[in-house]
Formats: C-alpha cells, structure tokens, sequence
C-alpha cells in the first residue's frame, strides 16, 4: 500500500466526455481519452511503474498539503506548504459540450503564493494502458508525444512572451519529459495537456489562461445554480450532483458507473471490474436523483437514451433478452472482458481487468428499474412518445414470458443462477409501472396479461421469498440468507414502511449485514457468489439504509447514520464503492451508485424531519 495512493485521496476531473484523477500530492495518475471507456494515457493507479503520470510537486520537501474545489465548480486545487513558501496547482478540464469531440485539455496551472517555489514536473505518458511505446518531439513551442498507434498527447506551456526559456527541459531514456519552474510570489505558469485534434504545441498566454478558467468556472457554477435543493446537508448533495455530472457522457445522456477500472473491492482479491460503462440499472437511478434537485434536462437527456436501447433491442431474437445489463456510453454493447497481465493492479491486487463479462448476465431487475425511471419522467413532465411506448410493448412482452427464472441478480454474482427475490420485485414494479403508464396516458396495453403477472410476482414474493424462520424477506429463494437490495422494497411501493413483516425485515437486517451503521450487501460466506475473498460495507446500501429508515417513522436513527456515513467521505465529498474496516474506501472512485443513494437519502431524510 505505501507504494500507493489511497483511493480516497484523490480528486476527480472532467469535461463532460472523459475524466481524471489527481492524488493530494499533486499527480494525476488516471486519465482515458477520447472517452471514459478509452486506453488509458495515464494509469500509474493500476501499475505505478508501467502505467504513466503527469506530475507537479515542490523541489523540496512538503510539509503539508491541501485540496479542494473551488466552490460550486469542478476545478481542483491542490496546495503546498514548504519552509521555503507556499503554491498551488490549479487543474480542471475545459467543458466540451454535447458534441463528440477528439479534443480534450486538462489544464495544470501552478502558482506561487507565498515566498518563492520551485516546482517539479514530470510528463510520462503510457499509451493504450502501457501495451504502445512513443516517442517525445520537443519543439520551441512545446512537445508532443506520439504514440505507435497514432494517439499523441500534446503539451502547450502556458508563459508569456518576454518570458525567459520556462521549461528547463530534460527527457530520458523512455522518452519522458521532465523540467522545473520556479516562481516568485504572485507569479503563475502551467502547461496545458491536450489530445492532437488541440492542434500542434503552442504557447498558450495567461490572458488566454484566464479565459479558460473563468468559462470554466461560469458553466459550472450557473449549471449548479439549477439545483432546487435548500434543506440540509447542501454542501454534500451539490457535491454529489457535480460528481454525478462530471460521470456523465453529454454526447449521449448516459451516465458511467465510475470512471475507474479494475479499483479492488478487497486488497489484494480478484473482485477488480472495469465501471466505465452504463448500467440501466444505475443510470436509471440517476432519474430519481436528478429530477430530485431539479435538473430536468439531464434526466430528459438519459430518458431519451434509454428510450433508444429499448427501441432497438425490441426487434431482438424474441428468445433473448430485449436489454442489456449495461453499454458502452455511446450506447454500444461490445463489452469482452480481458485482463491486462503486464500491470501489477492498485497496491499490486490483480487482475486488472477491462471490459466488463456481466454485460450478458441476466439481471431481470433492469425491467423494473427502467420502467420506474419512465413513469418518475412521466410525472415530471418527461413524456414517452409512441415508439417509445410501443417498444416498451414489446419489452414487457418477454418480460411476462420469462420473469420467472433464475438470474444473477442484482450483485453480478458468478455462482450460478438464483431465484433473487429483488429481481421478482423489480419484475412486479415494472408491470406495476407500465399499467400506470398506460392509464394514465390512455395507451394501448396487454393490461389483463400485465395485471396477472404483476399479481403472480406478489403472491410468489410473499410466499418464497418470506422467511418464516428468520422473519425477514431473503436473498433468494429456499435460503435464509439476507440481502440489503431489499431495503428498496418499500421505497418502490411493493410492501408499505409500517408492514410488520418490512419492520422485521429491517431488524433482521440490522443484526446481521449493519457494522456500525455501515451496511453490508450479503454475507459471501452464507451466500457462496463465486469469487475469492470478502468485500466490505456497500456505501450505496447504507444510504439506502438511511432512507428506508426515514420512511420506517425512524428518523432519527436514519439521521445518525446518515451523519456518520458522511464522516467517511473523502476531504473533498467523494465516495468510492465500499469502505473497510479501517475506514479506507475501496472499489472504483468515484462511484456513482453511492452518490445518488446519498442524494436520494438526502431528500427522504430532510423531507421525513420537517414534518415532525
């Protein structure tokens, strides 16, 4: 672990198509372009010493450093304080719009701001996650590196003109580049790294710099500035939302599941998968969260999205599933998994995997998850037009033929098919949302069938996946195991707060998947799911936790868990998939998951205590 950085210390960059990630010391050690799910030209976090970095960090030694955002916006500023002065590094990525582009820019200004610094900065790109060698042509204006597969990352010095040579320029043998900066108080410089549709190396003026920043800081804060949210915990719900955006694709509408791949969910195990993809299920979440705080284009923009997945997988084999687990942002479904075995894996757990191998399970919750993401843009303005209504036909269509059948379930496991209780639930809301749908909307619909088969998952639901034993709805049926997808029952409708059946349930599940109000998805060892090792709390089953809590009439423990959990955000509001023992975070950062459960819960929590 000494060899890497936490996960959680890191920040989180983007410009709406891709992303990256920069350590409080001042290193971005992640960063794909064009897009999230691209090569990685950066990716020291999955090999320190094959995988590339951009460093900038003081000559001497650091006796503390700081990072936060700049308020309201999703610049980052990393700060140094040495004996001999203090400077930040000011790093952001120019938004690019909702068109798809090859030209991506990561800017990285250094400043001085007290006494005098002088700055390292070392540029060691590795191509296609380290598999492409390149070569570094440094001209008067800059450098470029080119890759042997035609990629090529471009750096542009930002200086002006009577500047003095800036860039005391030394390479190596891997064809790096290194140079030092020194600054006087009051006095800033920085590069900017971009793709090769930026243009050839350019000196890039601090007039022009500063253009950059201030847009930058004007779509972020007027974009925030939508938000309707003003009850508790502000700070950490708009936080969230930024997150939340920069993890989404604006060319589509879809949002990743992360932009990280192969992060472990346990030291040293083999639970490492690639989140730089789309989950329905996720993305469908995203609805909730964003409509939530009034951000309506966004989940306008991801409706439409998942209208045209289930617009053209509805002419599909009429044996196979109409829906994927989750695509590519593009909306592609091309998702082979591979392992990179020339990279050692964070903090040396392997293997580091790509592409994702769920992608073809079968998940039968996606259906309702979907539906009730329509139906919630229904009610809030967000209307289905007649494809998207008869397509859906054809979807609930093969879901009344199938719905009762083993799947993997919601946890991707890889120990074979199970009935999954959470899947029937979600099968019951998706019939449950489409019969709303279609009278409320006056549609055409198969309501007799839909009727039966919403009625048959009910009454199965009650009789198998109920434990008489245990007192609490289970995992799957025939087990006794416990699964905390299910804190979602009531949340979606199917079994009220106040049921004494879903109150036992919620004991049952404090006793045994809660840890000091963290919570866990399931027990491996009760519930074999195929894989080594063990995992740690779920962050985004703690949330939900807290918000089926609010709607149980227990608030104030709903309150107090949800206060701790924010206690194991990062400096900077960020969560990442899990968290263990020792309170690090774990799995891929940031995750996306855990921050809409905590907007969602935000909302239930803050609504339920001003009502008292």
């Amino acid at each position: 672990m000494n060899d890497y950085p936490l996960i959680e210390d890191h920040g989180l960059l983007g410009d709406l198509q891709t992303a990256a990630l920069v350590t409080t010391d001042g290193t971005v050690d992640w960063f794909c372009f064009p897009r999230f799910d691209s090569p990685s030209v950066f990716g020291a976090l999955l090999d320190k010493d094959k995988g590339g970095h951009c460093t900038v960090r003081p000559l001497h030694a650091t006796q503390a450093t700081k990072q936060l955002y700049l308020p309201d916006t999703a610049i980052l500023v990393t700060r140094f304080m040495t004996e001999a002065g203090a400077g930040e590094v000011l790093d952001f990525m120019p938004v690019t719009g909702t068109t798809v582009t090859a030209g991506h820019r990561l800017v990285r200004m250094v400043r001085c701001v007290r006494g005098s610094m002088t700055f390292e900065i070392e540029i060691a790109p590795r191509f296609d996650y380290g598999r492409k060698a390149h070569q570094l042509h440094v001209t008067e204006h800059g450098a470029v590196f080119a890759s042997d597969d035609g990629v090529e990352l471009t750096v542009h010095p930002i200086r002006e003109p009577e500047d003095e040579r800036l860039l005391d320029v030394l390479t190596d043998q891997h064809d790096d580049l290194h140079f030092s900066l020194t600054l006087q108080a009051g006095q800033q410089r920085g590069l900017v790294l971009a793709s090769a549709a930026d243009g050839p190396p350019r000196e890039i003026s601090l007039a022009e710099y500063q253009q950059l920043f201030d847009d930058t800081v004007v779509f972020w804060r007027s974009w925030l500035g939508q938000s309707r949210y003003s009850g508790r915990w502000r700070e950490a719900v708009e936080r969230s939302a930024v997150t939340l955006k920069l993890m989404t694709y604006a060319p589509s509408g879809a949002l990743v599941a992360a932009p990280t791949a192969a992060l472990p969910e346990q030291l040293g195990g083999e639970r490492n998968w690639d989140y730089r993809f789309t989950w329905i299920r996720d993305a469908s979440f995203s609805v909730y969260a964003l409509l939530g705080l009034g951000f309506t284009e966004e989940a306008k923009a991801f409706i439409g999205w998942l209208g045209d997945r289930v617009h053209e997988r509805a002419g599909s084999d009429e044996d196979s599933d109409p829906l994927n687990v989750m695509y590519k942002v593009d909306g592609s479904s091309d998702l082979e998994e591979q392992i990179l075995d020339h990279w050692e894996g964070y903090a040396r757990s392997a293997p580091v995997r790509i592409g994702n191998g769920a992608a073809t399970q079968l998940q039968l919750d996606i259906y309702g998850e979907a539906l009730d993401s329509i139906y919630f843009a229904h009610r809030h303005g967000i209307q289905l037009g007649h494809r998207g209504w008869t397509s859906l036909l054809t979807n609930l269509d093969w879901l009344a033929d199938h719905w009762d059948q083993a799947g993997e379930g919601l946890w991707e496991t890889r120990g074979g098919r199970k009935n999954f209780t959470y899947g029937r639930v979600m099968s019951w809301v998706a019939f449950d949302r489409a019969l709303r749908l279609a009278e409320s909307n006056g549609r055409p619909a198969a309501a007799t069938r839909w009727h039966r088969a919403r009625d048959e998952i009910y009454e199965q639901v009650m009789a198998k996946g109920w434990s008489q034993g245990r007192q609490a709805f289970v995992q799957h049926y025939g087990s006794d195991v416990l699964d905390s997808s299910l804190l979602r029952m009531a949340t979606v409708g199917f079994i009220t707060p106040d049921d004494p059946m879903w109150r036992s349930t919620l004991d049952a599940m404090e006793g045994k998947l809660v840890s000091d109000s963290l919570v866990y998805r399931y027990n491996p060892e009760a519930s074999p799911d195929g894989l080594r090792g063990s995992e740690g709390t779920f962050s985004l089953c703690t949330f939900m936790y807290v918000d089926a809590l609010a709607r149980a009439g227990r608030p104030d423990k709903a309150r107090l868990v949800f206060e701790k959990m924010l206690g194991y955000a990062n400096h900077l509001g960020l969560y990442s998939e899990e968290i263990d023992l020792t309170g690090r975070q774990l799995g891929n950062f940031p995750q996306a998951f855990t921050h809409l459960a905590l907007i969602d819960a935000a909302i239930t929590l803050n609504a339920t205590l001003d009502r008292r």
